[in-house]
């Protein structure tokens, strides 16, 4: 499975829709900062599954500000990041992942696009989709038991 990881649309749907269509995902994930977004971008694919967390810019106090996921027997964190202070640094982030026995930490916030291996931990940002000088998506592979991860850069 592909999945295609959003964060900080901030309003921009149009890079969103590129990225849907660079990346052919068979699931999206978006980590916050125009929940609005997410929504109309599932308006306009509504046969790809959609989850999303809220971001610090999102007022959506219903919602949890982060999901456990499991994909196959993979557990999967995500949320925007600003509650673990990643701006700052990947500290808690990571204490969480080690007590939580993560296979991969899905956060957003900073706009800079990450993908690091601490301990059994992969970390990834996405990057800022939203962003109008350097927009970034990342992508998930889950395939034969392997978790891989990139970056990509909006064409």
């Amino acid at each position: 499975m592909k999945i295609l990881i959003l964060s900080d649309s901030h309003g921009n749907l149009s890079n969103m829709e590129r990225a849907v269509e660079q990346a052919a995902p068979g699931m999206i994930l978006h980590l916050g900062d125009c929940w609005r977004d997410g929504e109309r971008l599932h308006d306009r694919y509504p046969d790809i599954p959609l989850e999303q967390v809220p971001g610090n810019c999102d007022l959506r106090p219903g919602e949890p500000v982060q999901k456990l996921l499991f994909w196959e027997d993979r557990r999967v964190l995500a949320c925007h990041g600003h509650t673990y202070g990643v701006k700052q640094s990947l500290l808690r982030a990571g204490m969480t992942a080690e007590e939580e026995n993560l296979d991969l930490f899905l956060f957003g916030h900073t706009h800079q696009p990450l993908v690091d291996k601490r301990g059994k931990t992969l970390f990834v940002n996405p990057g800022s989709i939203g962003d109008p000088l350097r927009p970034f998506y990342a992508v998930i592979a889950l395939a034969n038991g392997e978790l891989t991860a990139h970056t990509v850069p909006l064409k």
